[in-house]
């Protein structure tokens, strides 16, 4: 799940974390709904072993409400790494 530069949150999935970051970050198939809302930065991650059980976390992440999203990254035990462009680093 990343955060938006706007707050909101988006979920998703991926079987390269670093790569898909750059590309929400940089634009270059990032998703539509990130490409207005730059930069993203990772707020909670969780690892699957198949495609399938992901897919299957990510559709139930989704049906939840921003509160319950909130929550699930506050008391996440895994801290995700950091991945991000210091070029387009608006943060400063």
């Amino acid at each position: 799940m990343v955060k938006c530069a706007d707050n909101t949150l988006y979920t998703g999935y991926t079987s390269n974390l670093e790569q898909r970051i750059k590309q929400h970050n940089s634009g270059s198939q990032g998703a539509r709904y990130t490409k207005t809302r730059r930069p993203v930065k990772l707020v909670f991650v969780e690892i699957y072993q198949s495609q399938r059980e992901a897919i299957k976390r990510e559709l139930a992440i989704k049906k939840r409400s921003r509160e319950e999203k909130l929550n699930l990254i506050k008391l996440s035990p895994i801290k995700p790494p950091v991945f991000y462009d210091t070029e387009n680093d608006n943060s400063k």
